[in-house]
This record gives structure tokens, sequence and C-alpha cells, in this order.
């Protein structure tokens, strides 16, 4: 106990500021020099959430000095590792926190545990074990990290606690990398928050000198303090973002087991054998399709069935889709060929593609490729439009047949099915003839959302002048070459009304 008038060694929570007000100076100048304007492209897998960044503290400090619900003890299987966290909890917590500790009778890896506080301002502790790391094992031990963060946030939603401290859990002497370990915490704490973010008011990382700049480097990925934050960090994502709850996901490996093991679906039109079979599940271990080279095989062949050509789609999808998270597409990403710029009359995303900005010969067309997934993969999932500015393109800009059939064919079927118009914008003559070649025999289901647009009116008939971020040589072809009214004028947006009088 401290001593009488003495002021408190242990900190409350309440007076730290949350990840929001955090440096925040330094933020601003950060984006001063790394972006003049938001470029949402697209929106990160962790989107901007002030609601969720309030509840996030970040402090350089011992754990033990935490005055709140619950904090975090990192030990190992026996519940007696000596390592600093340790030894201050007990120091803190005094000896009854030992007897209580030989009630549990140890703990295993990835599992969590909990105890009275004692002497420790908080009021309970949660203990667990983090994984031994090995490079030849690191699905393993990656699941395992997981595992501790997931169940001491679980376990202080079920004893409805208000706050939890956390310290560093992968220890030094585990030998786990820090900034791995750090991506699995924050992942995972942030997925926790969206899905149960009403049961805790506060989650605080307790980190050391060693540990304070990587959290402070990693953080803004998982929990960006404003959009343009967001869109900065969302190139630095690494490949492997794990699933809806932050667990890492290994596509090949998963098992998926159907609700209703014992019933086919109702919608099912399969008939024989494969329609007995066909509600055992959709992964390769439950229907015995696990030799990958027999399926390969069977796909030369033509024999396999489509559920199983899905399955085989979707795994290839998903390593395009991991190694765009991976690659650095900075470069394609500057050229400033693929936007988000708002919705059309029907609410939905429309993304601007700008033929003129596509350098065909002097780009990686792979990186293009990736870099085209990279941003459409979250916008995708709902309906949306494409609007193509053909305008001034020359033969340097031609996307050639096989590029777009390779891309056609790599993307998920989402893509496709939430596509609902292409409006092509001043199409020549020849553009037009490409187009219904490669839609009438190299590619099916686009010829009817293809919409040729002559001038921006006849677009705007589809999608509001406000909603689209329009090239300037664009505006000044058109305006040059279909002329503007004055009642067209009125309906333009003043920054572009400014601009095409200046003309």
């Amino acid at each position: 106990m401290d001593p009488l008038g003495a002021p408190s060694q242990f900190v409350d929570i309440d007076s730290l500021p949350a990840w929001n007000d955090y440096c925040e100076a330094d933020q601003l100048d950060s984006h001063k020099t790394q972006v003049e304007k938001p470029q949402l492209d697209v929106r990160s897998p962790f989107p901007y959430r002030k609601d969720i960044n309030a509840k996030i503290i970040l402090w350089k400090g011992n754990v033990a000095l935490l005055n709140c619900t619950a904090i975090v003890n990192t030990s190992n299987e026996s519940l007696t590792d000596k390592n600093p966290v340790s030894e201050s909890i007990f120091m803190h917590a005094g000896p009854d926190l030992r007897d209580e500790l030989q009630k549990l009778k140890g703990c295993r890896t990835g599992e969590a545990k909990l105890t009275k506080g004692f002497n420790l301002a908080a009021r309970f502790i949660i203990h667990t074990v983090g994984p031994k790391y090995k490079s030849r094992y690191r699905t393993a031990a990656e699941s395992s990290l997981y595992s501790c963060y997931r169940n001491i946030l679980q376990l202080a939603k079920e004893q409805a606690m208000s706050s939890v401290g956390f310290c560093v859990i992968n220890s030094v002497k585990r030998g786990y990398p820090l900034e791995d370990a750090t991506h699995i915490a924050l992942r995972t704490v942030r997925r926790f928050l969206e899905i149960h973010g009403e049961t805790l008011e506060k989650v605080v990382f307790a980190v050391s000198d060693l540990d304070q700049a990587t959290y402070q480097k990693l953080l803004p990925l998982y929990f960006p303090r404003s959009l343009e934050e967001e869109c900065h960090s969302l190139p630095c994502l690494p490949a492997d973002i794990g699933n809806s709850e932050g667990e890492p996901v290994v596509p090949e490996r998963q098992i998926r087991i159907s609700e209703k093991p014992g019933a086919p679906d109702d919608n099912s039109d399969e008939e024989g054998l494969e329609a007995d079979i066909s509600f055992i599940g959709s992964h390769a271990f439950a229907r015995m399709e696990g030799d990958v080279d027999k399926q390969r095989r069977l796909i030369l062949q033509g024999q396999l069935s489509e559920v199983a050509l899905q399955k085989q789609h979707q795994r290839n999808y998903n390593r395009w889709l991991c190694q765009a998270r991976a690659e650095d597409l900075s470069d394609v990403a500057s050229l400033k060929a693929l936007y988000q710029t708002g919705v059309d009359n029907c609410g939905r995303t429309v993304m601007v593609v700008v033929g003129r900005n596509i350098p065909v010969t002097l780009i990686d067309m792979e990186k293009a490729l990736l870099y085209f997934i990279h941003v459409m993969d979250h916008i995708a999932v709902k309906e949306y439009v494409i609007v193509y500015f053909h305008t001034l393109t020359s033969d340097y800009n031609h996307l050639d047949s096989d590029f777009l059939k390779k891309l056609y064919d790599v993307v998920d079927i989402k893509y496709k099915r939430n596509l609902k118009a292409v409006y092509f914008v001043h199409p020549t003559f020849r553009s037009k003839v490409s187009t219904w070649f490669f839609t009438t025999f190299t590619v099916s289901g686009l010829k009817d959302k293809i919409h040729y647009v002559e001038n921006l009116q006849q677009l705007f008939t589809a999608i509001p002048p406000e909603q689209i971020d329009f090239p300037p040589f664009v505006l000044e072809y058109d305006a040059r070459v279909s002329g503007f009214s004055d009642k067209h004028l009125f309906m333009l947006p003043s920054t572009v009304v400014e601009y095409l009088t200046a003309l």
C-alpha cells in the first residue's frame, strides 16, 4: 500500500490519451507531406472508425501498474515463467497470487485463465501462454498466438469486463518476431471490437521501449485515425489479414462443414450421385478430392464438376489477392488510371478507368492486374458500375484482348455478378468494333452491360455530374467536341464550371 498522502504508483487508464489523440500533430504533419487529398480508390479492410479508436490506448509502461478491470500476464505452461512482465505482476500482487496459480494446474499454449488481482489496482489477472516460434511451424505459432488474444478477449466479454490491459504476449524468450506478432495482436483486437465493441470500453497496449516503435508503426494499419491515414496505410497491410475474426487463414487447408450435413440444399438442381453427395461439403477433404494433380488433369480433360471448378478458381483468386496485398504497387497507383469517385442514380459505387493514363508499353501488366484486384476486391462485394474514359487514347493505351481475357478469368465471381454497367465514354468506331468482338467471342455475359456514351451529357442521365471526378482533359475534349450550353453548365458542379469557363 502507498504511504498515507503519497501519490499512487498505479495509473488510471482514464487519464491516458486514446489512440485518436495519440501523436495527433505528428499524424497531421506526415499527411501533409504524403498525401495532399484523400485518394479513396478503395477502402481498407480496416476502415477508419473513430468509435473504435476511442477505445484503444497505447501506453509505454508497466502493465502491472494499470488501474483497469483486468491485466494480462504472459507466462509458460506451468505459470512459473520468470520474465520481466510476470515478475513485476507477482511483486505488486503479493504472495497470494502464487497460491492461487497452484490451483489452476498450469495453462496450455493459447489458453487464457483467470485469477484475482489481489494487491494490484486491476481487479483480475488473465494468464496466457504464448507459442514458441520456429519458422518451420510458423502457421501453428500464428494460430496459437491468435488464440491467446482471442481467448483473453472472449474471457473479458464473458466476465463483463469494461477494460483490459495487454502486455506484449510474445516474450523475447519464446523467439516470436515482434512485428509478426504485433500484426496478429492488433488485427485480432480490431476484429473483436468490430463485432463485440459494446462489451469493452478500453483496451490498453502496455509496451516497453523496445516494443513502442513497432506498435506506433503498425497501429495505423488496423486503427487508422483519419481517411488520409487509412488510404496511406492500405498498401502496407500484409498479405494475410486473417478472416473476419482476425484468425490466420490458409485457404488450401480450410475445411468447410455444412450447417445441415444430413440434408442437401433446397435449391440444389444436381441429379443422381452428384446430388446424393453434394450435401457432404464443398471442400476437397469432405468430398475426397484431395489429389490436386488429379484435379488439374481432370480440368484439362473437361471432366471436373462445376463445384470443383469454382473451388479451384477461388483458390487461384485468393493467391492473386494475397500477392496483390504483398506487392508494392505504388508505381501503378501513381498513374491514377483507376479510382473510386461517387455513386450513380441507383446508389451504386462508381469506379473510373482513365484509358489515357494506362501506358501499356511502359508498365508491368501483371502489376496492373494485381493493382486492379487490390483496388476492386472490396468494391465488388456490392453492386458497382464502371465509367471508362476512352478520351484521346492512342495505340499505346489500348489493352489487348489477351490481357482483358486473363483479367476476366482471374477475378472472383462477385466482380461479374455485381458489375451492373460499363459506360464507354467517347468511343471511336474502332473501339466499338473491338469491344463487340471481345464481348461476343471471348467473354460471355458482358455485352448487355456495355453502354456507349458519346458525350458527358448522356453520362449525366445515369450518374450525377457531382458524383464524378473528371480528368481535366476529358472535360476539355467534351467541351470542344460537344459544346456546353448555359443549361448544361448549370447542371455541373461549380468547380467544373469554373474550369470550363476558364478554357
